[in-house]
């Protein structure tokens, strides 16, 4: 799976409906929302995209835009694998109104999205296959058939050493299932017929970055941490017997 959110949204309603009626929002009053969202920060302008194409941003990027009852950001700062932690100037921004938030990374296998109804936390879900985060909150009725046990991970023909999944689905299989009820689409699987039609989304683009560089720095030094966390690659091949071995360098 390839798939990969960071959205956040403020909404008077239903995200769905908003979407569908989706027009070209007028760029100066999307860069002030933008701005209301990263405080402090320097914001510029980048080039615009869809909602096909940049609901998973770069670093330093912001897609956003401005529509009849609905705000809509794409941007991995906005997103937060504890969603409780949500900043309290993003929680202002949303009292009266519904927040959501959906993130899901397809290289970690990491899920989380959550609902704020009038600024109060309604139902937060934060997991990965290492296991679960944070779970506030009663499930929707979406999630129901996955916690049930409807939807298990088979393992993988071949790879050795599989133990039973940690969770009764897989985080992004939940993720998909998520993202349709909550915004209307979905990113991999098959459309259905009343799915948004994300490539007719449009969004501004905006480089915001922080003037003091110590996010860009603290981000730098995360990576950093993770690659020295993952150790050398591994190389495996399929054998005779249908299972994966590691192999070295000279079997290639």
């Amino acid at each position: 799976m390839g798939a990969k959110t960071a959205l956040l949204a403020f909404a008077d309603g239903e995200i769905r409906s908003a979407l569908l009626g989706a027009t070209r929002s007028e760029r100066a009053e999307t860069e002030a929302l933008v701005r209301q969202v990263h405080p402090g920060y320097v914001v510029e302008p980048a080039d615009d995209g869809t909602l096909l194409d940049d609901i998973n941003p770069p670093d330093d990027i912001t897609y956003a835009t401005k529509l009849a009852g609905l705000e809509l950001f794409c941007d991995w700062r906005l997103v937060f694998d504890r969603p409780s932690e949500l900043p309290e100037h993003l929680r202002q921004a949303g009292v009266g109104r519904r927040i959501v938030m959906h993130g899901m990374h397809s290289v970690s296998g990491s899920l989380a999205f959550a609902v704020w109804e009038d600024g109060v936390l309604v139902r937060s879900l934060s997991l990965s296959g290492g296991g679960i985060r944070e779970n506030i909150g009663e499930p929707f009725d979406f999630e129901l058939p996955y916690w049930a046990g409807e939807h298990p991970v088979e393992p993988v023909p071949g790879w050795p050493h599989q133990g039973p999944y940690p969770l009764p689905f897989h985080p992004l299989v939940l993720g998909e299932e998520s993202l349709r009820a909550l915004f209307g689409f979905v990113v991999e699987g098959r459309p259905e017929s009343d799915d948004i039609d994300t490539e007719a989304v449009h969004l501004h683009g905006f480089r915001v970055t922080d003037p003091s560089g110590e996010e860009q720095a603290a981000r730098e030094a995360r990576y950093a941490e993770v690659l020295r966390a993952m150790g050398a690659p591994r190389r495996l091949r399929m054998g005779p017997d249908g299972a994966m071995h590691e192999i070295g360098v000279d079997s290639f």
